[in-house]
C-alpha cells in the first residue's frame, strides 16, 4: 500500500498536472522495527519519493518525503505519551496543525525550492541520536 499505491498516484498527478508544476509530498516514517512490511514499504516510498524529484523536476514538479515523527493524533495512550516526550528536545509531542504547517509549506510556491528531500519535522526528535 506504501509504495505501489503511491507509485500510481505520483504517476496519474504527473500525468495530469499543468505546465507550470506542483508539488509531491509523502508521509514516511523511522519506525522499522516490529514491523518489517511497514518498515520495507516505507523505504521504498522515500526513494520512489525523492526518484520522482528527479525524473519530474524538469517539468516543474517537487517531490519530496516528511517524516514527522511521533504525532499525537489520538493513537497514543497516556504511558506512550509519556515515555515520548522526554525525547523531544522541543518538549512535546507533534501535532496534526505542527504538520499540516510544513505541509502547506511544501505545497506553496515558496516550497517548491526543496525538492529530492527527505525532511524530518519532527521536532528535533530524530536528533537524539
Amino acid at each position: 500500500m506504501n509504495a505501489r499505491a503511491s507509485l500510481l498516484l505520483i504517476a496519474a498527478f504527473a500525468r495530469q498536472i499543468p505546465d507550470d508544476g506542483g508539488s509531491i509530498v509523502a508521509l514516511t516514517s523511522d519506525h522499522t522495527t516490529g514491523n518489517l512490511a511497514y518498515g520495507a514499504s516505507k523505504g521504498a516510498l522515500d526513494r520512489i519519493v525523492i526518484s520522482a524529484a528527479r525524473e519530474l523536476g524538469p517539468r516543474g514538479i517537487s517531490a519530496n518525503a516528511l517524516n514527522p515523527g511521533p504525532v499525537d493524533t489520538g493513537w497514543m495512550d497516556d504511558e506512550l505519551r509519556g515515555a515520548l516526550v522526554p525525547h523531544h528536545p522541543l518538549g512535546r509531542l507533534g501535532t496534526p496543525s505542527d504538520i499540516a504547517g510544513v505541509v502547506a509549506f511544501l505545497l506553496s510556491s515558496e516550497g517548491r525550492w526543496v525538492s529530492g528531500q527527505l525532511l524530518h519535522a519532527d521536532g528535533g526528535f530524530s536528533a537524539r541520536f
